[in-house]
């Protein structure tokens, strides 16, 4: 009984021995991470943390800055097209041309051999640009404040005027040898919108803007109101290249 009592205790030795030096083995390794490697661990990982987190929050505020200057690159270009489609017009009706009363005058007066090409008519207003199409022919729109033409508020350019073809004149029928045949018709006046809609300004996350007018200091606090003739951002935060958002 006793040789059996030993042979047992010595099986359960030699079975930890074993296991002890499985566990020791270079090709075995036991599971598991001592306190100095949990140390090292935790050390490396702060470091990537304090390296990698200013570069995500730099990476996130630069992309809300290339969306700022998109939204005010927008907003600008719509302003300006704005602009460009009230060259031309009269607020005192369209001519039976199709054109506004001025337009129709400077294009007769150049037809008409008064002036040498490239000259313009004492008074009349400047040739349009050719990139504009249309004239804006409601001109209610326009207060006495606001003789430069630009929109009177930024829902404007949201909400669409009314405009005509510059020189357009739509011919339904002019063959005289059609019992059917009409007079030639001004083409419908349609609508014309600039802006989709106002954009959010990515910094406050609100769709609103700090506008100024033509009449306005470069370094005004507010907007008189009398046009929109910029636009920018209400933020307050200094952007990556050291400028105020609202300088931009």
């Amino acid at each position: 009984m006793a040789k059996r009592a030993d042979i047992k205790v010595d099986g359960r030795g030699a079975r930890g021995r074993s296991s002890l030096a499985l566990c020791l083995s270079l090709k075995n390794p036991c599971g598991g991470f001592t306190l100095i490697e949990l140390m090292v661990a935790l050390t490396v990982l702060s470091i990537l943390t304090v390296g990698v987190l200013p570069l995500v929050r730099n990476s996130v505020k630069r992309s809300r800055e290339y969306q700022l200057h998109e939204s005010l690159r927008e907003m600008r270009d719509a302003i300006k097209e704005f602009r460009r489609d009230t060259v031309g017009m009269q607020c005192t009706g369209l001519s039976p041309s199709g054109l506004p009363s001025g337009a129709q005058q400077q294009q007769s007066g150049v037809a008409g051999g008064t002036l040498p090409p490239g000259q313009q008519i004492p008074g009349a207003p400047p040739p349009p640009d050719p990139r504009s199409k249309v004239v804006i022919g409601d001109c209610t729109i326009f207060g006495v404040e606001n003789p430069d033409h630009y929109p009177p508020t930024l829902e404007t350019l949201v909400e669409g005027v009314s405009v005509v073809p510059r020189g357009g004149i739509a011919v339904l029928n002019t063959n005289p040898l059609d019992g059917n045949a009409t007079d030639n018709k001004l083409t419908a006046v349609r609508k014309k919108k600039y802006l989709r809609a106002v954009p959010v300004d990515p910094m406050t996350s609100r769709a609103e803007w700090d506008l100024r007018s033509s009449y306005d200091a470069a370094d005004a606090s507010g907007w008189g109101s009398e046009n929109v003739f910029d636009v920018r951002s209400k933020s307050q935060g200094t952007a990556l290249n050291g400028e105020k958002y609202a300088d931009w």
